[in-house]
């Protein structure tokens, strides 16, 4: 059988994929690494190819770079992380430049001969939809869903240069400020809501959040809207899947834009001061109270408790 042609882009924590890569019959699984790291380690996993760039590049620059790799390789699966704002940017342009469909939040790959059969996310995570395809694809699917299978090869590595883009000025770019955990990586979230009545309300819980060693979250108004966060905290269909241990919404309704980002949670606590928020049918334990009043007291209860 001929191997399919298989490439990966993401970082060095993004080797989850490679499990997603490894669905495909016979693969021949190469990776593009962005933001350095050891590429030796990847032929831990059965990748024979490992890409670097030999600078940072923006996301029309990448784009025109994986065009050229696409084409010149003539991979039949790319496998990237999660919609993010870079890739929102990045993927869709070099889907368009090689005629080639983005499918979003993949859960599995089976191949059949030619044809690709894509389980993804739908409908708000409220369904599974299976779509099969025939021709290139791009996968955009959350690494820490796969977990990749060992299989030791020797590793061949190469610095690209990147491409640069016609009809596409990039004016400026600025790096955002980032924790020392992604929230997309995290075990443990707090998420807040509209439930929270000013800015610095939050700070109740930034501290049950350091009682408990969690993350915080936030659903869409706190950072798209109201800008008390940033988006790197951003859980939802538009901002961040998170499959954590442990998701605490606090003063959060759950809408479906907002289930969409954590339904794989494990465990999820919902404090809401309305009986009637929809968030309570998508929980495991949910409480209805003041979140002034609730969270204070818990966070108490924990420090008495983890003193112990």
């Amino acid at each position: 059988m001929d191997m399919t042609k298989v490439l990966v882009i993401g970082s060095i924590s993004d080797l989850g994929l490679i499990g997603l890569a490894q669905k495909v019959e016979s693969p021949e699984i190469h990776y593009l690494l962005l933001g350095g790291g050891d590429a030796t380690q990847l032929g831990k996993y059965g990748v024979t190819k490992v890409y670097t760039l030999s600078a940072q590049v923006d996301e029309a620059s990448l784009a025109e770079t994986l065009v050229n790799l696409i084409s010149t390789n003539n991979y039949s699966v790319i496998i990237t992380p999660p919609v993010n704002k870079y890739f929102k940017t990045t993927i869709p342009i070099a889907a368009q430049k090689t005629s080639a469909p983005v499918l979003v939040d993949v859960l599995d790959l089976k191949q059949g001969g030619n044809t690709f059969e894509v389980t993804l996310n739908g409908v708000g995570n409220r369904a599974q939809v299976t779509v099969k395809v025939t021709d290139r694809v791009f996968l955009m699917a959350p690494p820490a869903r796969f977990k990749p299978v060992e299989k030791v090869t020797t590793v061949t590595t190469e610095s690209l240069q990147p491409k640069a883009i016609t009809g596409i000025k990039v004016v400026s770019t600025e790096e955002k400020p980032k924790g020392k955990v992604r929230i997309e990586d995290a075990e443990l979230i707090v998420s807040v809501g509209r439930g929270f009545k000013k800015q610095e309300d939050l700070k109740l819980a930034f501290e049950l959040a350091e009682v408990l060693g969690a993350e915080i979250g936030c659903s869409r108004p706190i950072a798209a809207d109201l800008k008390w966060l940033s988006e790197d905290h951003w859980v939802g269909l538009s901002g961040h899947k998170v499959r954590p241990k442990l998701y605490m919404a606090v003063g959060i309704s759950g809408q479906p834009q907002h289930l969409a980002g954590m339904m794989e949670s494990k465990t999820v606590v919902v404090i809401n001061s309305d009986p009637n928020a929809p968030f309570f049918k998508n929980c495991d334990y949910g409480v209805v109270e003041d979140l002034y009043k609730f969270v204070p007291a818990l966070t108490k209860k924990l420090r008495e408790i983890l003193k112990k």
